[in-house]
């Protein structure tokens, strides 16, 4: 199965982001955190209102419920309401005073990253419980072989069983690529912002290829679609951060990220030349042709 990057494929009808009541604006850019209940239980819910330059040093994992969890909290005052493992139920529209279900990683990676003004979340308290960001689970008789150093019949079952689900994994993340580049070419950038979002957040966990890459293909071209899709959007600084990472994991085609259409607006912003030097070094340096051409009188 090839992949390409803005490329036609199949594509299946995509649901609008399901929408939450109306709330009102933020009262400030300050932190705003309001608790309901009281119990300890793993129902507990809170809500936070953070700077969007705040809200971005929070980092968040796809669960195995396809929802977004707490992963990185920084050790700061204003994030002590949040613990890793805790779940987002709902996030600010990316415009407006609207709140949005938290239905999918995707689409509350895509509200937060588009949004311009604060980001409202609200979040259930785990308590620590991070079962939901573990990829598997061994079966008792595999714990129990694997405790006596043993291999045996659990421990081959649950071999096959994580097998099996890792192949349905990696059909399910593909056909949601092939939805992706639908949209794109739809020119919906925005659901398939949310789509690619998914599939970059389906990349599997110390990934090792055979030729020792560390990010799969798929991550490396759905990156470059998410810089491809912010690109067009407008969004130029997220669409930078989506090279940084395509590039980080391994692309090398330099001249499509130099050329491609739809990366022209990206190719606009003051930054764009800087970061792509860092991958991609210049044959001939810039500077010293200027300096041969002052040397001769070349002018600028």
């Amino acid at each position: 199965r090839t992949l390409a990057a803005s490329v036609s494929l199949a594509a299946r009808p995509v649901a609008a982001p399901r929408r939450a009541a109306a709330r009102a604006p933020a009262r400030s850019s300050s932190v705003v955190v309001k608790a309901e209940g009281a119990t300890a239980e793993a129902t507990d819910v809170y809500e936070v209102t953070l700077p969007k330059s705040v809200a971005l040093q929070l980092k968040f994992a796809r669960g195995n419920d396809g929802g977004a969890y707490c992963v990185f909290v920084p050790d700061e005052t204003e994030f002590d309401a949040f613990e890793i493992g805790d779940k987002i139920l709902a996030v600010s529209a990316s415009f407006g005073n609207e709140v949005w279900d938290a239905d999918s990683y995707g689409q509350v990676i895509y509200a937060i990253k588009n949004r311009n003004g604060d980001i409202y979340l609200k979040m259930m308290k785990m308590n620590g419980d991070i079962s939901a960001l573990e990829q598997s689970e061994k079966s008792s008789a595999m714990k129990a072989e694997r405790a006596g150093g043993n291999y045996g019949a659990g421990t081959k079952e649950m071999q096959m069983q994580n097998y099996s689900k890792k192949k349905e994994l990696e059909v399910q993340r593909l056909d949601m690529f092939d939805e992706a580049i639908a949209l794109y070419n739809k020119k919906d950038f925005d659901n398939a912002l949310i789509i690619f979002e998914e599939v970059a957040a389906l990349e599997p966990k110390n990934f090792m290829s055979d030729n020792f890459q560390t990010a799969t293909e798929v991550y490396k071209v759905t990156m470059y679609n998410i810089a491809c899709c912010f690109s067009k959007l407008g969004q130029l600084d997220n669409s930078l951060q989506a090279l940084k990472k395509c590039m980080g994991a391994g692309w090398t085609d330099y001249k499509k990220i130099r050329t491609d259409p739809s990366l022209a607006e990206v190719r606009t912003s003051p930054n764009f030349k800087a970061m792509i030097d860092k991958f991609d070094e210049p044959l001939i340096n810039e500077n010293a042709i200027k300096f041969v051409k002052g040397i001769f009188g070349g002018g600028k």
